[in-house]
């Protein structure tokens, strides 16, 4: 397992097709999903829940409404883009061990919540937070992490039965991985590429 922080930052992938399906010792996910859950929040608010979703008819419905998306998407592009897009892989939903849902609930710690008065996101960034604890936890733990973003929020909070007022921020894919790879996946697609940090930083004023 490698522990390195910096290592692990510069390892983590958004994986799609090098998942091996292999089971995940509950143990190790129960690791990955305490190291979630101890990520900071606004107002100690810790407004996250996590769908841990194994059934395969469930990843399969959800699938279905993924490739339905992507080529609503699909429909939207013309030319190279086109052709670069259809060569890339978008989810690992069932390729995947198990899939992790992670919500948001805006009335958590309310109904004042300490340092949300100004920045009603706040909450929201707090579980964005807790995915990318839980995102580099499993790259510690070997394992691959894909999220999911080619859905409707209303169709997973019926398929999950999330309650009214809860908003479905992340499908998460996890599992054993055949390998990471060196180049992210829409760089080697030639999707984009990567700012340089120089270009990003300001110093006092933008």
């Amino acid at each position: 397992m490698s522990t390195d922080i910096y290592d692990v930052i510069h390892r983590r992938r958004d994986v799609r097709g090098e998942f091996t399906g292999a089971p995940i010792a509950d143990e190790t996910l129960a690791r990955i999903l305490t190291a979630a859950h101890a990520a900071p929040s606004v107002g100690l608010s810790q407004p996250w829940d996590f769908v841990i979703v194994a059934d395969v008819a469930v990843r399969r419905a959800f699938h279905e409404h993924v490739q339905t998306e992507r080529d609503a998407f699909a429909a939207t592009l013309t030319g190279a883009v086109a052709d670069r897009f259809a060569r890339i892989k978008i989810d690992g939903v069932l390729e995947s061990s198990v899939s992790i849902v992670v919500t948001y609930d805006p009335e958590r710690g309310g109904p004042a919540v300490l340092g949300r008065h100004a920045i009603a996101d706040a909450g929201l960034y707090s579980v964005c937070l807790a995915i990318q604890n839980l995102w580099l936890a499993a790259t510690a733990e070997e394992l691959g992490v894909g999220w999911v973003s080619f859905y409707r929020e209303p169709f997973l909070r019926e398929l999950l039965g999330i309650p009214a007022g809860i908003r479905p921020v992340a499908w998460l894919c996890l599992g054993p991985l055949t390998h990471l790879e060196a180049v992210p996946d829409l760089e080697r697609h030639g999707w984009r590429t990567r700012r340089p940090l120089d270009a990003a930083v300001h110093h006092d004023r933008w």
